[in-house]
């Protein structure tokens, strides 16, 4: 494959996976599980994530290839592990580009037409991938500044509006204890799982030992800053319990700040930030489900790579039929415990391969790794009951269809 991402474009893509998922759609269940306390949830996931993004940096520099996690896995640790971590990503990110095609529809399509709008965006950008990586990445540049500017707006005009809401977020930060703040790490952990999309498209970055590194570390800490910013604002202005049923929060703090006016502008920044998600989500897929394919842990046939362009076409094919048949028969809307299941175990692999790595291709000290690795495993065991079951059981089919295709490979031998 091509390399013709620089540390700018890497970034970019970066942001664009992160910021359309956790503006608009892990907000409001953190609130539901923690309220005002989502704000330390918000610390907790930054903590977790920031010691991810040192493992998948280190690793990346290590292993400059497309897959992500599954590669270093199979690499550090085994086929197993390695199937398991690209498993979890591949399952987990598709149920997320229906959810990122449907957040969508919800803001851009008239009433009724939401599922079709919602396929029409997945085959775009579809498109979009197809015809070339340096077409996603200058998409992405565009979507990422009118989704900032957008939010910058939400800003100013929530917090100039003072406290409408007469919420005293100090006295309520631990109302519902531990358990709820963990919760809402565990949740908003989604928020950030795009910082190292890169990683998964190591094949086609200019200079991957400098250039990933320094593009995931930069994105975390740009998103990390616009998140604690809108989140204040939200928690301000409407107060977590409106929060924690709202569709649409930041329309209600423009409404709420008697900017009726800003709204429409809002829906367009929403709907653009999930095209960013859904852009960098069909790309990560891809990559990964084309390393798998190598290794026969996927079908064959997804291995391939177009002659001309450069990208792995097969996968992005395969992917916009699934999840355009996802989007018009299932409402997978409420996937983000579910896509932060599959993400926290991708990462929890990343931190033990990290450990793994020899001191010479140590970038960063292995506490942080053991740190992650625990706090990956501390957030899985706090997410909604039925989040955990069906992460599960999605693994042993997994599991089932990795155990039946290696013995059809014994037999044929």
């Amino acid at each position: 494959m091509a390399r013709k991402l620089g540390t700018t474009d890497a970034v970019v893509i970066g942001l664009g996976s992160m910021i359309g998922a956790g503006i608009f759609a892990s907000f409001a269940p953190a609130a539901a599980a923690a309220g005002a306390g989502l704000l330390i949830g918000l610390a907790i996931a930054a903590v977790v994530a920031y010691c991810n993004a040192t493992a998948s940096a280190q690793l990346a520099a290590q292993y400059p290839t497309s897959g992500g996690t599954y590669v270093y896995g199979r690499e550090r640790l085994g086929e197993w592990p390695g199937f398991l971590a690209g498993w979890s990503f591949v399952i987990g990110k598709t149920a997320s580009c229906a959810a990122m095609a449907l957040t969508f529809a919800a803001y851009a399509a008239p009433g009724g037409w939401e599922k079709p709008v919602a396929v029409a965006a997945i085959l775009v950008l579809a498109a979009v991938n197809y015809f070339g990586v340096t077409r996603t990445a200058g998409l992405t540049r565009i979507i990422v500044a009118v989704v900032l500017l957008v939010l910058a707006l939400v800003v100013v005009v929530g917090l100039s509006a003072g406290n409408p809401a007469g919420n005293d977020l100090a006295e309520d930060l631990y109302a519902d204890g531990p358990y709820g703040i963990l919760q809402s790490a565990g949740l908003l952990f989604f928020a950030f799982a795009g910082y190292a999309r890169i990683a998964t498209m190591g094949e086609e970055v200019k200079d991957p030992q400098r250039t990933i590194p320094r593009a995931i570390i930069t994105a975390l800490f740009i998103v990390l800053v616009v998140y604690a910013l809108i989140a204040v604002t939200v928690l301000v202005v409407i107060g977590p319990e409106k929060l924690a049923t709202s569709a649409a929060p930041l329309v209600e703090v423009v409404t709420a700040a008697n900017a009726g006016w800003a709204a429409p502008i809002v829906r367009i920044g929403a709907a653009a930030a999930a095209l960013g998600a859904l852009l960098a989500l069909v790309a990560g897929v891809g990559r990964t489900s084309l390393a798998m394919a190598r290794n026969r842990d996927l079908p064959v046939w997804l291995a391939g790579v177009h002659p001309k362009h450069k990208v792995p076409h097969h996968a992005e094919i395969a992917l916009a039929v699934i999840v355009s048949i996802l989007v018009l028969t299932v409402d997978l809307r409420g996937a983000i415990g579910f896509s932060s299941f599959g993400v926290l175990l991708y990462y929890f692999i990343a931190n033990v391969s990290a450990f793994t790595q020899a001191k010479e291709q140590r970038r960063y000290p292995k506490a942080l790794q053991i740190l992650g690795a625990t706090g990956c495993l501390v957030l899985v065991g706090t997410l909604p009951i039925a989040s955990i079951v069906v992460g599960v059981i999605v693994l042993l089919v997994g599991v089932a269809y990795r155990l039946i295709r290696l013995r059809v490979q014994r037999d044929a031998r």
